[in-house]
């Protein structure tokens, strides 16, 4: 196995030190730093990460702030980060962190395990980032290193292969810590494999391998096949789903709907949308039975939007209500029937947390800010 000794080790810590990325919850000395970080990069890329943790953590700095944040706003912090079961699980550990705790995070893995949201990887990053104990953090970038260093061409997303090399860089921490140094930094360590993995010995392409502080200990460089590895089965297609979507307007109003508590997007509010790619007639046909009166219908630019195991395909079109609401109608309907739609002011609709499926429409109507472009 590559990485056998503590002069190995510090190859890799000596280019992590020279290479690594300035990130706003590196290196802070807060441990709930770690913990948001590593739930907002879970299914995410760092960069689109950074602003909304800078953004999450204005808003809610301490364990107390997030324990108390209303939903409509914290799923209003999340908009765009997608997997929203991740926010509501960082207020439900909060809860039980306020109750349980003391408001801070244990250093055991075992007790960060029992927190919501916080799986095997989370409680070792958490672990060995802030506390600096001896245990692994597993994610796709050391998989993939570690399948490289050891030339290893089983299928990384086997749970037995991912579990084997956890157990295998338990070994190795405990060694550089208790036999060649007891003063072993793992909080670097654990950082400057997954740094590695992000930044040379990348995925889709070939590896910088010219690049690489221990190029020398991988068998797969030395063997000349890195470019063949990591193996992974290949996955599943996703299912498609044909949907037309409904701007509704009451004036300068928007009409909303709140999806259900559980399942995709689960409490989130949406244009409302209806199966397959309907004709206007069908849209108008529609739109009277939630008892509403179009005035006029435009056919707006489909889009699409691709979730984990589903792809939505939309059609969508702009319809014109007639007999506006009132605004204390307006406000009982949030309040009853935010399920079945509620008409709200474009202030109003600022506030709360759409899908960035419908990022498109949002744009179109100047709904949300133009998001910034990357230099």
């Amino acid at each position: 196995m590559a990485l056998q000794s503590g002069a190995e080790a510090e190859l890799l810590l000596h280019w992590y030190q020279e290479n690594k990325r300035s990130l706003p919850w590196r290196d802070t000395g807060n441990p709930e730093d770690v913990w948001i970080s590593e739930i907002m990069l879970q299914q995410t890329r760092v960069e689109a990460v950074k602003d909304y943790f800078v953004r999450f953590r204005t808003a809610l700095p301490t364990v107390a702030a997030i324990a108390a944040c209303p939903d409509e706003q914290l799923l209003r912090l999340w908009e765009g980060l997608g997997y929203y079961t991740r926010a509501r699980n960082i207020k439900k550990c909060a809860q039980v962190l306020l109750r349980d705790y003391g408001g801070e995070l244990p250093v055991d893995p075992l007790e960060l395990k029992k927190l919501p949201g916080i799986g095997p990887y989370t409680a070792g990053a958490i672990a060995s980032i802030a506390y600096n104990v001896p245990v692994p953090a597993v994610d796709g970038n050391v998989l993939r290193v570690f399948s490289r260093l050891t030339a290893c061409a089983d299928d990384i997303m086997e749970p037995a292969v991912k579990q084997a090399f956890t157990e295998r860089l338990q070994d190795l921490l405990w060694q550089l810590v208790y036999t060649d140094r007891k003063t072993f930094p793992v909080a670097d360590f654990n950082q400057a494999l997954m740094e590695l993995g992000a930044l040379i010995c990348i995925p889709n392409g070939a590896p910088n391998c010219e690049r690489c502080p221990i190029a020398a200990q991988c068998d797969a460089h030395c063997l000349g096949i890195e470019t063949e590895l990591p193996h992974r089965a290949p996955k599943k297609p996703r299912r498609v789903e044909v949907r037309t979507v409904l701007v509704l307007r009451d004036g300068e109003r928007f009409y909303i709907q709140q999806r259900p508590s559980k399942g995709l997007l689960a409490g989130m509010y949406e244009f409302p949308g209806l199966p397959g790619a309907l004709s206007e007639e069908e849209v108008l046909q529609a739109v009277n039975a939630r008892g509403l009166t179009p005035l006029r219908i435009l056919s707006l630019p489909a889009f699409q939007h691709v979730f984990t195991h589903i792809e939505w395909h939309m059609s969508a079109f702009e319809v014109q209500i007639a007999e506006p609401l009132s605004a204390a109608s307006a406000h009982r309907n949030r309040k009853e029937n935010a399920r079945e739609g509620i008409f709200v002011t474009r202030t109003e609709l600022e506030k709360l947390a759409l899908p960035s499926a419908f990022r498109p429409l949002l744009a179109r109507y100047a709904l949300r800010p133009p998001r910034k472009k990357k230099n």
